[in-house]
């Protein structure tokens, strides 16, 4: 009997990446562009490049003289922090190519790289260990079965809307990954399979942060870096928003209906459940116990508490563990666990989600590989070649495509739009486009790949609900073809209106 071949785990395929990656340093020359950067203890630039480094006042005009169109209280305020790439300063520098050893070292430097990340999810797991001790949340889950007996597709629509709100105006992105223990469970009660919830949450938070708005960390990043105000080329990214989130609210509810008339045409049927969720399935019930909706307000305070801190109160990793941890405590005390039954609990619902706390490490070692390798200015070197002189109707998409590229090799939309914009931007006015269009493609090139990038977030949202990446392939890129020509389509309307 022929064995039939599986896709490898997530681990195997970030590992195979991290390999290609390596490759890459021996087949690429090492370079990269002079880096200028802002001094606020002595208000100067620092300007860098290889072994040189050099210091300028920090004028207007010595940024304008490297072709750095930025307004200099971009600086100054602190809204631009990182290095900043300087227009036509790449040069080659000595090979580095990293060998076994370099791939070996990758996921480990990863690993102690996102160790907020990983910290968090942990937690996380902890918290949702503790909670689903009390069987609140199955019971509640029961109750919202009861009330939506018949209108389960609101769920799909409402969801998908709320968190593309968030990923445009404030980049909610990884922390769609405390979402899945809360909407897992509910979405298999009104009768889906495995796949639903990943395609709500995850393709909300994509096309919201590809559409971004008013997100800080793509939009007005970018914007700044490339001279231009984050507001300007606002009405084309509203539009992405609003075709983007109903395209993908169509195409869920269509694959959501047809499985739940026929479970074996689901693409996941007959995948065992994810552990977290094995146990025992949430039954309809008509009402709750007063101590269930104790639990489950203090289980909501939770999120919306995360959801206002990041949003309005500049809060990240640490004070997003911090509060999980908390609200564990007082979910334990709620319960009456003794010390010794709260530790059991939080650990194994820590111990659930350790495999998607490494995929989150080793995912970050791709970088590694990069920056030491000094390829990644090089690769950004040879896209900018590739798309100088061309004509804007061919010049846009074509750059969107290049952005999509780009992205597997640099996640962060903030650490792209710094190193990208200023030599993109300085594109523009060769090839007759304003800058927001070059905001406006960064985004959308960057969006369109975040859907399937193995580097991103997508490996650990997947194992979240026990789906491998090839069944997400299969389900996703009918979507992905569909939204980058609308994201083309929008483009090209920007060159116009």
């Amino acid at each position: 009997m022929k064995r039939k071949l599986k896709f490898p785990t997530p681990y195997t395929v970030l590992m195979i990446v991290i390999a290609l990656s390596a490759s890459l340093t021996f087949l690429l020359p090492s370079g990269s562009f002079n880096t200028l950067r802002y001094d606020s203890s002595d208000n100067e630039f620092v300007i860098e490049g290889g072994e040189e480094r050099e210091t300028v006042p920090a004028t207007q005009e010595e940024l304008e003289s490297r072709n750095i169109y930025i307004e200099l209280n971009k600086f100054k305020e602190g809204k631009i922090k990182k290095p900043v790439s300087i227009p036509g300063t790449y040069k080659q520098g000595k090979a580095k190519p990293q060998g076994l050893l370099e791939i070996l070292y990758a996921p480990l430097k990863g690993i102690y790289d996102t160790i907020d990340i990983i910290l968090f999810v942990l937690i996380l797991g902890g918290f949702i260990g503790v909670f689903n001790s009390s069987g609140a949340f199955n019971e509640g889950v029961g109750y919202l079965a009861h009330r939506l007996k018949g209108r389960e597709g609101l769920l799909i629509i409402l969801i998908t809307t709320l968190i593309a709100l968030g990923g445009t105006s404030f980049g909610l992105a990884e922390e769609t990954l405390a979402f899945y223990p809360i909407l897992v469970p509910v979405f298999l009660a009104a009768g889906y399979d495995l796949l639903v919830p990943v395609a709500v949450i995850y393709t909300a938070s994509c096309i919201g942060t590809m559409a971004s708005t008013t997100n800080p960390f793509a939009t007005i990043i970018a914007s700044d870096a490339a001279g231009v105000d984050w507001t300007v080329g606002m009405n084309s990214r509203i539009v992405m928003l609003v075709l983007g989130v109903i395209v993908c609210i169509i195409y869920v509810m269509r694959y959501a209906s047809k499985i739940k008339k026929d479970p074996t045409k689901s693409l996941v049927y007959g995948v065992p459940l994810p552990k977290a969720f094995a146990g025992e399935q949430a039954l309809p019930v008509e009402k709750v116990k007063r101590r269930t909706q104790i639990l489950l307000t203090v289980f909501a305070l939770t999120f919306i508490v995360m959801i206002y801190g990041v949003s309005r109160m500049g809060w990240w990793f640490q004070e997003m563990t911090a509060l999980f941890l908390v609200s564990s405590v007082i979910v334990g005390v709620i319960l009456r666990l003794s010390e010794e039954g709260f530790i059991n609990e939080f650990l194994a619902g820590a111990k659930d989600l350790l495999g998607v706390a490494f995929i989150i490490g080793i995912a970050r070692g791709v970088t590694f590989i990069l920056n030491e390798g000094q390829i990644a200015d090089t690769i950004l070197f040879y896209a900018t070649n590739l798309v100088e002189g061309m004509p804007p109707m061919i010049f846009l998409p074509v750059l969107m495509f290049v952005y999509s590229i780009l992205t597997l090799f640099i996640a962060s939309s903030s650490g792209m739009a710094v190193v990208t914009m200023p030599i993109m931007g300085s594109l523009a006015t060769v090839v007759g486009v304003e800058p927001q269009e070059i905001v406006n493609t960064f985004l959308f090139g960057m969006g369109l790949m975040s859907f399937i990038t193995p580097t991103g977030l997508i490996l650990p949202s997947l194992a979240m609900v026990n789906v491998n990446y090839k069944q997400w392939l299969k389900f996703i890129m009918p979507l992905l073809v569909m939204l980058g020509i609308i994201a083309t389509l929008v483009l090209w309307g920007g060159l116009f209106f």
